[in-house]
């Protein structure tokens, strides 16, 4: 038993090694910065050497070395880096690798090759890149990168998606409760869905831009303010950005150097300032309300339509049944994406998400059955 147990941890840290070095592969070949690339590219090649650690473990413990196959999550995001760039699932691979970076602690064998250090640098060097800091030369090259994300680009595609979907399901069901128990006219449910999904899409989209506005205009703002503090006192702004720097991990020689050759070109320390103080990029602010507005609207109504489309073809309880088979899909499907950033078992999320969709439809259904036996009654 303990032979299969220690075969079956083996397997699973190699089965971690391989995605981990797949997708750092990926992200040299997207990466657009040389520096970046290199970093990724370090950390794919530890990857694959702890990889074949593990193999040699296997081989050693009388287990059969499977030919290397990439699992669906790490091929997903590797397919959404070179879709949709890196920005979209970085934060994602942060969260999964800090996640991570203690898993090899308890593991002796592991501690003997040093892995667990090496896990720890990968979490803090991928949270640099995100917005942290990183020692020497590479600051000035790395500020600002990826910090204009705002956020997790995929997360909010997803719950993004689930809100709509669950909300509207919920709605449905509850209507087509009413329907039930007061004879209602046929066309109620498909039109209450119709409505909720334009409502609740709209809402979402007006509640995005107001946020995304209000943060633009709070952010040009406090860049003004910086401004006005680097023209009336210089000397101090490069001191705040020396320490700054050495905060980072840079030497203090170095950091007031780098300091106040920034602060000498109004501009660029101004857009330094901003990135390194207030976290701000100068350039995007925060991202575009409108854009954020019409993705939110998508988003959700992706979502939202779909416990509404069978009503546009069917009636009565064939459309009901219909519905919650397209809306179960739908639901596992988003559980199955949310694996991507938790890394959990697809069947538990998938079955979580149905359980939490299922109990909301549930509750308004028995509602709208009550509501709807008191009107006919």
């Amino acid at each position: 038993m303990s032979d299969r147990k220690e075969l079956a941890r083996y397997r699973a840290n190699l089965q971690a090694e391989r995605d981990g070095a797949a997708l750092y592969r990926t992200l040299v070949e997207v990466e657009k910065q040389p520096q970046l690339a290199e970093v990724y590219r370090r950390m794919a090649d530890s990857e694959d050497k702890h990889a074949k650690f593990w193999e040699q473990r296997i081989a050693e413990a009388g287990g059969r070395v499977l030919p290397a196959r990439i699992s669906l999550r790490a091929r997903t995001l590797a397919w959404m880096a070179r879709r949709f760039g890196i920005h979209f699932v970085l934060p994602t691979i942060v969260g999964q690798e800090t996640a991570d970076s203690a898993k090899y602690d308890g593991q002796a064998d592991a501690r003997g090759q040093n892995m667990q250090a090496d896990e720890h640098s990968h979490a803090k060097l991928l949270n640099a890149v995100s917005g942290g800091g990183m020692e020497g030369s590479v600051v000035a090259r790395l500020e600002g990168r990826h910090r204009a994300v705002g956020g997790n680009a995929l997360r909010a595609a997803v719950l993004g998606s689930n809100d709509g979907l669950v909300s509207n399901m919920s709605l449905v069901m509850g209507v087509a409760g009413a329907e039930a128990g007061a004879n209602l006219g046929g066309h109620a449910i498909l039109i209450t869905g119709l409505a909720g999904l334009l409502a609740g899409a709209c809402s979402m989209a007006m509640g995005e831009w107001l946020s995304v506005q209000s943060s633009r205009e709070l952010y040009e703002r406090q860049i003004a303010i910086e401004k006005e503090e680097l023209a009336a006192s210089p000397e101090e702004e490069a001191e705040e950005l020396s320490l700054i720097y050495q905060a980072k991990g840079l030497p203090e020689a170095q950091a007031k150097t780098m300091a106040a050759a920034i602060v000498r070109d109004p501009a660029k320390a101004l857009d330094t300032l901003a990135r390194e103080e207030l976290g701000i990029d100068p350039k995007e602010l925060g991202g575009s309300a409108l854009e954020a507005a019409v993705t939110s609207f998508a988003l959700f109504a992706c979502g939202a339509i779909i416990p509404v489309v069978p009503f546009m073809f069917l009636a009565g309880a064939g459309a009901v049944v219909t519905s919650l088979i397209v809306s179960t899909i739908g639901l596992f499907g988003i559980g199955a994406a949310i694996t991507l950033m938790t890394g959990r078992s697809v069947l538990y999320t998938g079955l979580r998400q149905l359980m939490f969709g299922y109990g909301a439809a549930g509750v308004t259904y028995g509602i709208g059955r009550l509501i709807g036996a008191s009107l006919a009654g």
